[in-house]
This record gives C-alpha cells, structure tokens and sequence, in this order.
C-alpha cells in the first residue's frame, strides 16, 4: 500500500448513505468541514434502494410516546428506552428538516403528508416520497446537495481500510487508495451486513466491513445475531431475485397466500419477525420455494417503480400473485453507541445500520431506521464537532478487510437463517470471515428465541434475558449486558 497523504477535515463520514448524507450536511451546516468518503458514486448505496418510509409521529391522533410504545413492542423487551425516546420525540423535526432540504413527500389532494400505515404501527405516521422510491428520492436530493456544498469534500471511489488511531483516540480514517484523512471525528455511515446471507434484500457490498473496522480500532460490538429478514423479498424469479416488495404495499391491503391452499395463514400487518417466521413455517409445511403475495386490487400508481420492476421480470402483479419469500434485509446490531452516537472509542462515531443504539431490540420497526439515520446523524454531527483538533502525526498503513466468499455466504443461509440450532451455528465458527464467527458466536451464546433470533434448540422467550444485550469488547464476548 503506498504511504499516505494527509488531508484535513472537521469530521470524517465514511458511507454516502441516509446516514452518511445528512451528517455531512449537518456539519456543513453547523459552519464545519465534512470530508464525505465514498466506497461507490453518490446515490448508489443501499439507502437508495430503500423502499419503506420514515416513521414520524406527525399525525393529529399520533404522538411521540405512541411511537415509542410500537417500537418498544416491536423491540421484544430488548429496547433500549432512552434511545426510542430520543428518535420518536426528534423524528418529526428531522422529517421537517428534510422538507426545507428540498425533498418533496407526498402529499393528499389537501397538500397534507400523506401517511401510510406498516407493520407493527398503530397509526399511520410513514411519510414516504414517490411511493415506495423514498430511499431514491431522499438520497438523491441529499446527495446534490452535498455534491454542491462548498463545506463538503465529497471523496467518491474510495474505500476505508482501517482506522487512525493515537493514544487510545481516534483521529482520522484511512482509505485503500493511499490517502488519510486527519479530524475531529470519524463517523462510520457503512451500512448493515445482510449480504453476508446469499439471499439478501441488500446489494453486494453490504458486508458490515464498517463494525470490522471498528472493530480493529477497539470500538465494541453488540446484537450481532439479530438479523431481520423482510417477510416479502421475490422468489425465483431470474433477475429479481430478493428484490424487496415494500410493507407498505401491505399496510394497502396487499395479502399473503398459502402455495398448497391459497389461504391466508397469517396477520400481514403483525411484526416483520412475526411474518417472516409464518411464511418460513409455510414453505417448511409444503416443501414450496415461495408463497403468494397478491396485491391485484391495489393502485399501481401508489408504487410505481415496484410494479415497474416486476412487469421487467415478466410477472404482472395487476393480475397474478407475487412469489415472496424472506429474504436477509437488516441488523439490529451493531457497533455499540450512546445517544450521541458516540461508540466506545473516542472521537469514533456510528449511525444508522451500522450502529447499535439499542434503538430496535430484537425486531426493528418498519421505517424506524430511515428516521434513525437522520435523528442520529444530527446528533453525531454535533458530537463530532466538540472533539479538539487532531495532534500531528503520521497516519498508519492499513491492510484491506478480507471479502467473504460465495461458501461464506451459503453457508450464512444454511446456518444462521430464520430458524438456527446449536449444530449449524457452530459450523460457522471457523469461516474464514470474521464477522461471520462473531455472528455466530453471539447466536450460540443467546440460548432463547427473541424476534428475529429463533433458535430450533431453544423455542421459548427467556424472561431473564430481558433488555440484556450480549456484547463483544476487547475481542472478548461480555454476555448480556443492560445499557440505559
């Protein structure tokens, strides 16, 4: 690797992502420099494929403490309360923010936002923009805008390698290409790692490289063996397969049948764990690949790039049923932060997927995640800012993260799928990529079945694991701690 080059920045953001985005525009706004790090071109991350909304409390029958009571449900006893409260009470400000940013929502024939309803929600409070392209449309516009901004280095093509760190503090990221960037703050907006299972929702470089890198630099991780699998992710279907029908569709009235029956076996509206798992015991039931998911009487003006991408892959949801299955879509863990985004190594920050503010426990809420994003990057932004400069010095080399291999990742769908056992996890514990051993390590220590973490072995909730949080620090497993 060549020696590097040193550039200088208030805060470092590495991921050009919801999260990644915002935070540099809330440094640029707060008067600082952002150096915005980019492992693709802008508007190419997997934010931008995001179908779902962001879920606010702005209706006149919703509240904040609404919100929090559904996203602590959702949770199964293992979210952190301080951090639903901070999201639910700054999600409206933050959706408000993103308006005077320029993103258009959409609105009723009153020019009210129109609000949709998903699973796990008691009311409708999920602003979404162009139907189901609100990922593109928010990411879009923020991504022109960060492009523009003069307080806004944007660094596209370059992938971190490692982590600069001095005296404990880190002070700077560096990136595979040779340069270094010397700040304040570094703030890890990389994504989750649900492409690490072969059958995914997300692109392929969601690999959770970030929480390696953090964890390198000492940084802990934790909740590793949540994995959310989205309930209706198409099935056999060359070129489409794992693309994402929205929830949304859903909360219209969109229904799920049965293969054998044609019945519907399931509340489509319940929690997404609870549905994944219904459609899991379905196909188990009947040997099938898929089950049906017809969405014939709603109006495809309401999600026009879903019924778009379907019709291009030769099926017609206007008239036929949807093969779906359930697909790796999301983690609830992550590395470990407070409500400051703030993780356990100084000057080191994280938001959004790639973070585990305790926000979603064992089941996230649909749409809770786009509001974190920006309800966190704020307050990582701000956060960043109250470090001192970085002393002198010379950057490190850093050797790249190793990438997992096709085996790698079957085996992730075979072993630590929907449903895990003691055996099949264990197999994973000497794959030849890290994360994959530390995921599994955290679903063999977790002898329970909590939200999406089923264990075949151990079926029933354990009480006594209630809001305790297994968490890997210092290269060691520290079981189950409480976090408030």
């Amino acid at each position: 690797m060549p020696e590097p080059s040193v550039q200088r920045a208030d805060v470092a953001i590495v991921g050009a992502g919801a999260a990644g985005l915002f935070t540099a525009l809330a440094v640029a706004r707060a008067g600082a420099r952002a150096a915005l790090v980019s492992a693709t071109p802008l508007a190419h991350t997997a934010s931008y494929w995001a179908q779902g909304g962001i879920a606010a409390a702005l209706a006149a029958d919703d509240a904040p403490d609404l919100h929090q009571e559904d996203t602590e449900r959702a949770g199964r006893s293992l979210t952190r309360a301080s951090a639903a409260v901070v999201l639910t009470a700054e999600a409206p400000d933050r959706v408000r923010d993103l308006e005077a940013l320029g993103v258009r929502f959409d609105a009723d024939r009153h020019g009210r936002l129109a609000l949709g309803l998903e699973g796990g929600h008691s009311r409708r409070r999920v602003v979404h923009a162009g139907g189901s392209a609100t990922g593109r449309r928010v990411v879009r516009q923020l991504s022109a805008l960060a492009a523009e901004h003069p307080q806004i280095d944007v660094i596209e093509g370059a992938r971190a390698a490692g982590l600069w760190t001095q005296e404990g503090r880190c002070v700077g990221v560096v990136v595979e290409d040779g340069r270094a960037i010397a700040a304040r703050g570094v703030v890890l907006c990389t994504g989750g790692a649900a492409a690490l299972w072969a059958r995914t929702t997300n692109p392929p470089g969601s690999l959770g490289t970030g929480l390696l890198l953090a964890q390198r630099a000492g940084a802990s991780l934790a909740d590793l063996e949540f994995m959310q699998f989205h309930p209706t992710a198409v099935a056999g279907v060359r070129g489409r397969e794992g693309f994402l029908v929205t929830e949304a569709i859903r909360g219209e009235g969109a229904t799920l049948h049965a293969p054998d029956t044609g019945d519907r076996f399931v509340e489509e509206l319940a929690p997404r764990d609870e549905v994944a798992q219904a459609i899991a015991r379905e196909l188990r039931r009947t040997g099938a690949r898929s089950v049906g998911l017809d969405m014939r009487h709603i109006d495809p003006a309401l999600f026009p790039n879903v019924v778009v991408a379907l019709q291009e892959a030769g099926l017609d949801p206007t008239r036929e049923l949807i093969p779906v299955a359930p697909a790796a879509h999301y983690g609830m863990g992550g590395i470990v932060t407070d409500l400051h985004a703030r993780s356990t190594v100084p000057g080191l920050l994280a938001v959004g997927e790639t973070a585990c503010t305790g926000l979603h426990g064992a089941n996230r809420l649909a749409s809770n995640s786009l509001s974190e994003c920006f309800v966190f990057g704020r307050r990582a932004a701000l956060a960043a800012l109250d470090k001192p400069p970085p002393p002198a010095g010379e950057p490190p080399t850093a050797e790249p993260l190793p990438a997992p291999s096709r085996e790698t990742r079957a085996a992730m769908d075979r072993c630590a799928g929907i449903e895990r056992t003691a055996d099949s996890l264990s197999s994973l514990l000497d794959d030849p990529y890290p994360l994959t051993r530390l995921i599994a390590v955290s679903a063999l220590e977790r002898e329970e079945s909590r939200g999406a973490h089923r264990r075949a072995d151990f079926p029933e909730r354990d009480p006594a694991l209630d809001h305790r949080h297994l968490v890997h620090a210092s290269n060691e497993v520290r079981a189950f701690d409480t976090w408030e």
